[in-house]
């Protein structure tokens, strides 16, 4: 089911259109981390990611774009308006997986065609799209059309999602096959936005409770696990604590 709809036609390859995101609920929407701030986050939103350049500016890191800023500050943590996503299916397997504390209820793995996706772009997007012969926007390309979110939104009166593919930050970034989504309007949620689309644009599979343990233990022995995909101390320590575990049911 992973795996499903990858075949691609046109290259007469297995390279599907489909980025991925596990969550350990299947009940969870997909609410971006700026939105579960609650209040006026809109507003929030450019203080926030402000004071971010202020206080993180490090002699190892330096950029004049504020993609580059976002995904940074999403990735460490910083309530946002991105989603996280990977290409990669078994790396949404892990994250559907990962807390113990969720294995009495139905995981998920929301599946999302971000190729077709982008079709819904305003025009000058799509131009830059076509124009580097890619599916994913990077930081630089973006910054060719609108060099800040104020400017991404003045794009269009209508809602549109764009996926970005980060620069590689650190490995994490590298080993998660990792890339963000997010929308034009910070208040507009994804899922929502997915619904009110002429065509299907997603689909999700549900992985029954009684699977997690099942599909936990042969990620690990796939070594789809915290230590590869945190390299470090705490990815190290994150990986035992859970390996060694005792199952109590």
């Amino acid at each position: 089911m992973l795996f499903g709809n990858s075949w691609n036609k046109n290259i007469q390859r297995f390279r599907s259109d489909y980025v991925y995101r596990g969550l350990g609920n299947a009940d969870w929407a997909l609410k971006t981390s700026l939105a579960r701030l609650g209040g006026n986050f809109r507003e929030l939103e450019a203080h926030l990611l402000r004071n971010f350049k202020k206080y993180a500016t490090q002699p190892s890191f330096s950029s004049r774009s504020e993609w580059t800023w976002l995904a940074m500050a999403q990735h460490h943590g910083l309530p946002t308006r991105m989603l996280d996503w990977t290409y990669s299916p078994y790396v949404a397997l892990h994250f559907a997986t990962v807390n113990l504390e969720d294995y009495h209820r139905n995981g998920l793995i929301f599946c999302a065609n971000y190729v077709q996706i982008h079709e819904l772009l305003p025009a000058r997007l799509k131009q830059i799209l076509r124009r580097e012969r890619s599916n994913a926007f990077t930081a630089e390309m973006l910054d060719g059309v609108a060099n800040s979110l104020a400017a991404l939104e003045k794009l269009s009166r209508h809602d549109f999602t764009l996926f970005l593919e980060p620069p590689s930050l650190d490995q994490r970034i590298v080993n998660q096959f990792a890339l963000f989504s997010f929308m034009s309007n910070p208040q507009a949620q994804f899922d929502t936005w997915l619904r009110k689309q002429a065509k299907d644009l997603a689909f999700r599979i549900v992985i029954p409770a009684g699977m997690k343990w099942e599909i936990r233990d042969k990620l690990d022995q796939a070594n789809i696990t915290e230590r590869v995909l945190f390299p470090g101390f705490d990815g190290i320590c994150q990986w035992l604590r859970r390996h060694y575990t005792p199952r109590s049911v």
